[in-house]
C-alpha cells in the first residue's frame, strides 16, 4: 500500500485531541514509514507575516496575513510548504504527486515574501509521522478513512470545511460514521 498524496481523514472518536477531525495530505509513504501534513488546523493564529518576521525575512506582500498551520506534532518548529507542483526550489523539492510538491528549505519563504513563491501554497509548522507499518495498522483499526488528494479541497477549501469536504467526496454521510470498528 502507497498512500503518497492521498488524505487521511480522520475517524469519529480518533481519541487522540491532536488528529480530531484532521486531514493530512501523506507526502511521502513507504516500507520505511509515512510523513504528512495536516491541512486544516490554523496553529493558534499564526500568520505567516510573524513567522518571516521571526526568520528575519521582509515581506511586504498579501500573504503576511495567510494562516500557518499545524502540520503534526513531530518537529513543530521545522516549517513545510505544501504547494501545487509547478514550484520548484533552488535547493530541494519534493515531488509528492503530479498535482502537489512540498518544500522545507528557506528559499521557499524567501521566494513567498516577494511574490515569487508557489501559488497556491500552504505553510505548515511541524508534521506527522508513522513508522513502518504504524499507519497501516491505524487504518485496519479504523482510525482513519482515505481519500483522493485533492487539490481543491486541499488548497481551495475553507479550513473549517475540510473534513466534511473530505468525508463527503467519499460518498459517505458524515452522520453515519461511527468510531467503532468491527469485524465480520
Amino acid at each position: 500500500m502507497n498512500l503518497t498524496g492521498a488524505l487521511l481523514v480522520a475517524m469519529p472518536g480518533m481519541g487522540d485531541p491532536r488528529f480530531e477531525r484532521s486531514v493530512i495530505l501523506i507526502c511521502a509513504h513507504s516500507h520505511e514509514g509515512a510523513m504528512g501534513l495536516i491541512v486544516n488546523k490554523p496553529a493558534g493564529g499564526m500568520q505567516l507575516g510573524d513567522l518571516l518576521d521571526q526568520l528575519e525575512i521582509s515581506c511586504a506582500t498579501k500573504l503576511r496575513s495567510a494562516a500557518v498551520h499545524f502540520g503534526g506534532p513531530v518537529e513543530t518548529s521545522r516549517g513545510f510548504v505544501l504547494h501545487g507542483a509547478g514550484y520548484r526550489s533552488r535547493l530541494q523539492t519534493l515531488d509528492v504527486t503530479d498535482a502537489f510538491g512540498m518544500t522545507a528549505t528557506l528559499d521557499v519563504l524567501e521566494d513567498l515574501a516577494i511574490g515569487q513563491g508557489p501559488d497556491p501554497a500552504l505553510t505548515a509548522l511541524g508534521y506527522a509521522g508513522w513508522g513502518p507499518g504504524q499507519l497501516e495498522g491505524e487504518i485496519a483499526r479504523n482510525d482513519w478513512l482515505t481519500a483522493a488528494g485533492d487539490p481543491e479541497l486541499v488548497f481551495g477549501t475553507d479550513d473549517d470545511e475540510k473534513w466534511l469536504a473530505a468525508v463527503r467526496s467519499l460518498g459517505i454521510d458524515p452522520l453515519a460514521l461511527s468510531g467503532a470498528a468491527g469485524r465480520a
